[in-house]
């Protein structure tokens, strides 16, 4: 029987390289390949599926809970079963977790039932007919894609022009200082604006605002 081909992301480079080994020497089990940061899986995530059965996902990468998305765009694009990695039992971001599609979760300190539950998942995910699955994710892709529409809609009702202008450029690396000098307006203003925007949002920063707009495509798409 061939090994089960396992992928892990995880920002801890010792840990990670010590949870390779460990599943390395079980003969059932192949690390096929390891990443450590979110663009770096999110980059990932958007070529064909190099043959991957279980990907193992941190939830926590480099501070923000960047796995979950990570683990939902890893459903999407591969259809591949997902295992969150967590240092503790965080409800709400495991919860998170398994809407974006994830099968399981477990805590880092008890990484010696991984290979158990990754041949758990494994077995009852291969147990199902190939045709019913795929239609399952079917589902779930057509499902995200209105969930997306009505995002997009409700958060291009929500943003004026001037503030998707802004946070376009705070997304391109500008400072406050060089938008309020390129629109011509002070530096209070953009403050202004910065300040609604992240109320409407619900945003702890203008970053995150910024990448929330990109997720959903409300920027330009330049060549």
């Amino acid at each position: 029987m061939e090994p089960i081909r396992v992928f892990i992301v995880e920002d801890d480079w010792d840990w990670l390289r010590g949870l390779k080994a460990y599943l390395d020497r079980h003969a059932d089990l192949t690390v096929v390949g390891t990443v450590s940061t979110a663009e770096e899986a999110r980059e990932l995530f958007t070529s064909a599926d190099p043959g991957v059965d279980v990907l193992l996902m941190d939830i926590m990468l480099q501070d923000e809970p960047a796995g979950i998305g990570l683990a939902e765009q890893a459903v999407l694009s591969w259809g591949v079963k997902v295992i969150m990695l967590t240092s503790m039992e965080e409800k709400d971001f495991i919860f998170r977790s398994f809407q974006a599609g994830a099968i399981d979760y477990q805590i880092k300190s008890r990484y010696e039932e991984l290979p158990g539950i990754i041949r758990a998942v494994h077995a009852r995910q291969s147990a199902i007919n190939a045709a019913v699955a795929e239609q399952l994710r079917e589902e779930f892709r057509r499902l995200k894609k209105l969930e997306q529409q009505f995002k997009v809609k409700e958060v291009s009702d929500m943003i004026t022009p001037t503030e998707l202008q802004v946070l376009e450029m705070i997304d391109q690396g500008h400072t406050q200082t060089e938008i309020a000098s390129r629109f011509f307006i002070s530096l209070r203003t953009v403050k202004i604006h910065v300040g609604h925007i992240l109320k409407k949002l619900g945003s702890p920063s203008s970053k995150d605002a910024a990448q929330k707009l990109r997720e959903l495509g409300l920027f330009d798409k330049k060549d």
